[in-house]
């Protein structure tokens, strides 16, 4: 039986406490170390559990994420035996690299039992869900890949690193408080589109209904995955992309037909009304054929939306573009003739690169030819007009398409739902940010698999924790703590919490004495009673 804490002031060696009791309660709340040795069991002769190992590396991701080959000194420097009841010489990089390769082959079962366990405990509501791909940059060749594990391979990666390999992950998150109950990792080469309907058979198990609005960007849209969807009740929501909706359609738009939509950003929260971004909204029906000719047509609704805002950068972008280009052929044009544009030849290799670096292939006509009386390259350029119009007039539109009955959700309900994407998104950052190493690397693809599991399960705690402080304002009617933000009020956030609670310190027992808190501050002990977690018995 472990020997609880209590609060002091007397001075000692200590050990950074933190957070880790808060990761703790909400690990032990979502059953992560029971779930994981359900499934991967030790010997007898082990000394700890896989489920312990694991838990263990959560917490790392959370309060320090680091490299997977300092745990060990992450452990040493944290109270981790007193609240997991790990020696920091029991995370050695073998008894790591061995848990990953136990929790791999089930890294589906555990996500799918722990996510289970997070909506029957916090209660979430899962009726709508968003989903999105992102990639992950790895360090190493990786020439020789298990074939029952994600593959990494060269992509498109996010992060701008073409020089990397990758491997994609997949994530769902809830409207619910942008919950990530979901995960799955992917070879990285993996198209999008074909990875839309298994995520939609497990999240069907996990939530256990089949009534479920999917939220996701335009790789959602395809004839076989709405059929899907449509055969399984699934409602979505998805922007179509110009495989579906033409330029031209959007072009024909009138922005006086549309209706105006009761809407703020949150980026324009603190505005003037008359200088916040407007949001307007027009509705039609479009039609979705098959492949084959015996294929059902599809009739979806599409809603039409305008954004001020993102009309006014599309028109600022534009023009900064043309400018540049502008001033590109300007000095082009003095050139020629010159040793670096002696000829045609070059004057066409030159402007080729101009069209491609600026982007402007759109709307530049050029003509080249050799001047009758100097011999030199002669250049004619201009910008196509109607072409630019003809961009323009679809300015800030673009198109969202849903299978939602009018009942079920009107055109400005429709956006609302699309706007809710953004939480995982912000997903997305934490977990590429404060939870993973960038461009990682592992032994091989099995533990790399297992690592996202592990990434993912912390992201599910990092998001819970917000969930729940927020939640328990709610309840006292408030939405902010004060002294939280540079000694000001401000709503909670996990990335805040864990920085308020990071000065808790530990001091081991010592003497007979049982291990010591020295006494927590007024807003510590405040977030750890929103949290509803007591240090005293985690240590």
């Amino acid at each position: 039986m472990r020997e609880r804490a209590r609060y002091g002031s007397v001075p000692a060696v200590e050990k950074a406490l933190g957070s880790l009791p808060v990761v703790a309660a909400f690990a032990g709340r979502l059953r992560i170390r029971d779930v994981i040795d359900g499934l991967c069991p030790v010997d007898d002769r082990s000394e700890l559990t896989h489920g312990q190992v694991i838990e263990s590396l959560v917490a790392n991701r959370l309060t320090s994420p680091e490299p997977l080959v300092r745990v060990q000194d992450w452990a040493g420097g944290y109270a981790v035996e007193e609240v997991f009841g790990i020696r920091p010489q029991q995370l050695n990089d073998d008894r790591v690299g061995r848990a990953l390769d136990a929790i791999a082959p089930q890294v589906d079962s555990i996500a799918g039992s722990v996510g289970a366990a997070a909506i029957e405990v916090f209660g979430i509501d899962v009726s709508r869900m968003h989903w999105d791909m992102t990639s992950i940059s790895l360090h190493g060749e990786y020439e020789q890949t298990d074939e029952d594990y994600a593959a990494p391979k060269f992509g498109h990666p996010k992060d701008r690193r073409p020089d990397l390999k990758q491997i994609q992950t997949g994530i769902a998150v809830t409207g619910d408080g942008g919950v990530p109950l979901f995960h799955r990792a992917y070879d990285g080469g993996a198209g999008e589109v074909a990875q839309v309907v298994p995520m939609m058979k497990a999240l069907q198990k996990i939530a256990t209904s089949r009534r479920m609005l999917i939220v996701g960007d335009s790789k959602l849209v395809s004839y076989d995955n709405l059929t899907t969807m449509h055969a399984d009740e699934v409602t979505f929501v998805a922007p179509a992309s110009k495989v579906y909706v033409k330029a031209d359609a959007l072009a024909g738009l009138d922005l006086q037909r549309a209706t105006r939509v009761d809407y703020v950003a949150a980026r324009d929260q603190s505005k003037d009304p008359d200088k916040r971004g407007t949001w307007h909204v027009y509705e039609d029906t479009m039609t979705l054929a098959g492949p084959r000719k015996k294929d059902p047509v599809l009739t979806l609704r599409r809603v039409f939306v305008h954004s001020s805002a993102r009309a006014g950068a599309a028109a600022s972008a534009r023009a900064q573009k043309l400018d540049r280009a502008r001033d590109d052929l300007a000095r082009l044009q003095r050139g020629l003739g010159s040793r670096h544009y002696p000829d045609v030849a070059a004057v066409e290799a030159r402007l080729a690169v101009i069209t491609k670096t600026r982007r402007v292939a759109a709307y530049l006509r050029t003509t080249t030819g050799t001047g009758t009386d100097t011999g030199k390259p002669a250049l004619d350029w201009h910008f196509d007009q109607q072409a630019i119009d003809a961009e323009a007039a679809t300015d800030g539109w673009y198109a969202l398409l849903t299978n939602l009955e009018v009942e079920q959700a009107d055109a400005t309900q429709v956006l609302l739902h699309y706007k809710g994407q953004e939480a995982v998104e912000r997903r997305y950052s934490t977990f590429k940010g404060p939870l993973a190493v960038a461009a990682i690397y592992l032994k091989n693809n099995r533990r790399i698999t297992a690592m996202i599991t592990v990434i993912c399960l912390a992201l599910l705690i990092f998001s819970l924790i917000e969930r729940q402080a927020r939640a328990a304002l709610h309840a006292q009617n408030r939405t902010t703590v004060a002294g939280l933000y540079a000694r000001r009020p401000a709503i909670p956030t996990t990335r805040l919490i864990f920085q308020a609670l990071a000065g808790i310190r530990l001091i081991p027992a010592a003497d007979g004495d049982p291990h010591t808190i020295p006494q927590p501050t007024s807003l510590q002990l405040e977030l750890l009673d929103l949290l509803d977690v007591n240090p005293l018995e985690w240590c």
